[in-house]
């Protein structure tokens, strides 16, 4: 199993996480839930102590992959399968993304 943190504006708001089986899981952190300030990170993902699992990445981090050439520039100089796109999501979405969700290397 693999996990990351998902920050929003560079705030943790919740855990992202891929099974052994390859299926994804994502659960928002309990301070992120309290909050009432703090929104969603997706209409599709609203805040919900549920945990939400998907046998494919969630839209919210898909969006977040590069494509095209881009893409498979990350793979060959960071030796990524192109198929990895939680690695991929690793590797490239930690700063300058095109929105307000961006996710941390790893967890303890």
């Amino acid at each position: 199993m693999r996990s990351t943190t998902i920050l929003f504006k560079d705030e943790p708001a919740g855990i992202l996480s891929q099974l052994d089986n390859g299926s994804f899981h994502f659960r928002y952190v309990e301070t992120w839930l309290e909050d009432k300030s703090k929104p969603a990170i997706s209409l599709t993902m609203p805040k919900s102590k549920v945990e939400f699992s998907s046998p494919h990445l969630f839209p919210p981090f898909f969006h977040l992959l590069p494509e095209g050439a881009n893409k498979q520039a990350v793979c060959k100089f960071k030796k990524i399968d192109p198929a990895n796109l939680f690695g991929i999501l690793l590797n490239t979405a930690q700063f300058d993304t095109s929105g307000a969700i961006t996710v941390q290397q790893s967890i303890p």
